[in-house]
């Protein structure tokens, strides 16, 4: 996988989902589903907010990493609506349209998701 250099493009091969530096935009995103992400963000950064204050008061630990994992099971959800609406548009775009090398590359880059996602 290519290193990104500061004001450089950065161009993978071709997964039809704009994989350029800064600006990476999706083929397509459910309206429904960016919605969605972004009310659980939205409430993701109050838990995290809570985890802060929880930390400055010294609550006790045990509480802090209860309402930590609960956070990160809330990311998990995130993650997963975005893999959905990844699999729906750029995956099924890039598998269906693309070169033999653009659809390497999404083969590659769903199988590194769903590795980094599995931890």
């Amino acid at each position: 996988m290519a290193k990104k250099q500061p004001n450089s493009k950065l161009s993978r091969p071709a997964d039809n989902c704009a994989h350029e530096v800064p600006a990476r935009k999706a083929v397509g995103v459910d309206p429904k589903i960016k919605a969605s992400n972004l009310r659980r963000l939205r409430l993701i950064e109050g838990q995290v907010r809570g985890l802060h204050r929880m930390v400055e008061e010294d609550r006790y630990c045990a509480d802090i990493i209860t309402q930590v994992s609960a956070v990160q099971q809330a990311l998990r959800s995130v993650a997963r609506a975005l893999m959905s609406n990844h699999l729906t548009h750029c995956a099924t775009q890039a598998i269906r349209t693309g070169s033999l090398q653009q659809q390497q590359a999404m083969y590659d880059e769903l199988l590194e998701l769903i590795y980094k996602n599995a931890r």
